[in-house]
């Protein structure tokens, strides 16, 4: 029997997450087993601050990785969203095994979809990126920082403190909670954070061995997919920050990548297809595009 040490945030989405990795694993690997080993990263132990206010790149995930990379580790389970696009040293995404609907819900207490809250309504989000396209489809609801795993979030509404919530529908999947969703946004409502809905798994760039076991569970197709996506955070993270959104449809050998940025009060949003071979460039020239046009190049 062959052991891997898979390094995971402790939330029931991460270990969800996680088990999803590992029994992908064990299937693709007969003899492995995988042990999952629970690590508190610097956002789970601070639940006060706002994530607007408080996030830095690596809040999820820094902590699992200076685990991976002391060999604390073997592998790393991250939300995809959650990834800084500057890579740290020594470390390789070796798989990006699946990916579930990446599209944004609302929970709200009283089952209501967004056009029927009442004027004033409280929503609750933690993601500028949310907000922003949220403030454009109804400038009239009061939209409050909101923090804690997507249960809190939930019970949050249900007891009242907040009329609504927006959380990633991927979440509510994985946790068997979809039920709870009253509304699930299309793209052209609330265009979804680079990544999301997708999982990564790093190893050391050295480590042969993990590599090659993390080979046998990639999706060559959804890697491209986020790679576009990706590509585009990283132009845009370049030389500002403001809230961005990008997401890639796969269509056999062509990638359409649809994106926007908000700046300034407005959103500005445009698309790009391409090879999927030429992801990266695809992310990067979209991203120039945006850019150009929202006055900030």
């Amino acid at each position: 029997m062959t052991l891997l040490r898979l390094g995971t945030r402790g939330s029931q989405l991460a270990l969800a997450q996680a088990r999803l990795v590992a029994d992908r694993l064990e299937a693709a690997a007969p003899g492995l087993a995988v042990e999952l080993v629970t690590i508190a990263t610097a956002g789970d132990r601070d639940q006060a601050t706002p994530l607007a206010a408080g996030e830095r790149p690596g809040w999820f995930t820094t902590a699992i990785q200076e685990a991976l990379q002391r060999g604390e580790v073997d592998i790393a389970v991250h939300s995809l969203k959650d990834l800084p696009t500057r890579r740290p040293q020594g470390l390789v995404i070796a798989a990006v095994p699946l990916r579930e609907d990446p599209r944004d819900a609302l929970v709200s207490r009283t089952g209501a979809p967004l056009r029927s809250l009442p004027p004033g309504a409280v929503v609750g989000t933690g993601s500028p990126r949310r907000e922003a396209q949220l403030r454009e489809l109804r400038p009239d609801l009061d939209i409050r920082p909101i923090r804690g795993n997507v249960e809190t979030r939930i019970r949050k509404v249900r007891e009242g403190e907040y009329d609504a919530a927006v959380v990633a529908l991927a979440g509510l999947r994985r946790l068997g909670l979809e039920a709870e969703a009253a509304e699930i946004f299309g793209f052209e409502e609330l265009l979804p954070a680079p990544g999301q809905g997708a999982l990564a798994v790093e190893c050391r760039a050295d480590d042969a061995r993990a590599r090659g076991l993390l080979a046998r569970i990639d999706d060559p197709a959804v890697r491209l997919a986020v790679t576009a996506e990706r590509s585009f955070l990283a132009a845009i993270e370049g030389g500002c920050s403001f809230p961005a959104a990008a997401y890639a449809e796969h269509f056999g050998t062509t990638l359409k990548l649809h994106a926007l940025v908000a700046s300034g009060g407005r959103i500005v949003r445009s698309k790009m297809g391409g090879p999927a071979e030429t992801a990266p460039g695809l992310g990067r020239q979209l991203a120039e595009e945006l850019l150009q046009r929202a006055g900030l190049r």
